[in-house]
């Protein structure tokens, strides 16, 4: 079967939570190899957006899909495993070494290879799985707990990632080190990517395409050069004079 073009994309998607609104008839496509960052202030919609795609959050109105295919039919559980997730905190279970972490979803799949495959993964992210395989968590610096979330999300070998402010808690300099390398290995693994981030800097930097989120609405959705050049909004235009973002 071929895949198509668009990978992920969301038509007039709305969410509510009681009376505040989340989404509101929110419109994007995502590319196949393609990484699309969500950019907004807190409160714009992007976590609850991104968590559409795996289903951990369901819309009120409008569609998503996965490879053409309307989420709501597809099994949650399969789904989620064929989309690499990292949440924000990383999400790494205190109680398990490093190694089967990053096996949970090879072996939840019940591959026989899952400790291979985690191993493969640990090494993408510059970890020796030698080293930090039988560590704990909490032995390991932040830097380290986000790549060994990325290593997890890697190791069943997806082709689309998702993930939300992987970088965020991070002091700058190890922040600047992720980045670099995780665009490296997105680009040499052909992943399909939609990010979420507060720092338009960071979108600029790794993002192929752009969507700016304000109070669960879309501002612009553009590439990142088109974003810099062209601001279609006055709060995009904001945006970008507050990040300090000089534009034609």
């Amino acid at each position: 079967m071929t895949v198509p073009s668009t990978v992920l994309a969301t038509s007039e998607v709305s969410k509510h939570y009681d009376s505040l609104v989340a989404l509101d008839r929110v419109s994007v496509e995502v590319a196949k190899g393609e990484c699309h960052a969500l950019i907004g202030e807190s409160g714009s919609g992007k976590t609850t957006l991104l968590r559409c795609f795996n289903r951990l959050t369901s819309p009120d109105n409008g569609t998503v899909t996965f490879e053409g295919a309307d989420v709501t039919g597809l099994d949650p559980v399969a789904l989620r495993r064929r989309i690499g997730y990292v949440p924000q905190d990383g999400g790494l279970l205190p109680h398990w070494q490093v190694g089967r972490n990053v096996e949970l979803v090879p072996w939840l799949e019940g591959h026989d290879d899952r400790t291979d495959r985690a191993n493969r993964a640990l090494e993408l992210v510059g970890l020796d799985p030698t080293t930090f395989g039988r560590r704990w968590p909490r032995e390991l610096s932040g830097g380290q707990r986000q790549r060994v979330a990325v290593a997890r999300a890697l190791a069943a070998g997806p082709d689309v990632i998702l993930m939300d402010e992987p970088f965020g808690a991070l002091d700058a300099i190890t922040r600047a080190d992720l980045q670099e390398s995780f665009d490296t290995m997105r680009r040499d693994l052909r992943l399909t990517c939609m990010l979420v981030t507060h720092d338009l800097h960071e979108a600029l930097a790794l993002a192929d395409r752009v969507t700016v989120l304000r109070e669960g609405r879309v501002e612009q959705s553009a590439s990142s050069n088109e974003l810099r050049r062209a601001p279609a909004t006055e709060y995009v235009r904001a945006l970008l004079h507050r990040a300090r973002i000089v534009h034609p």
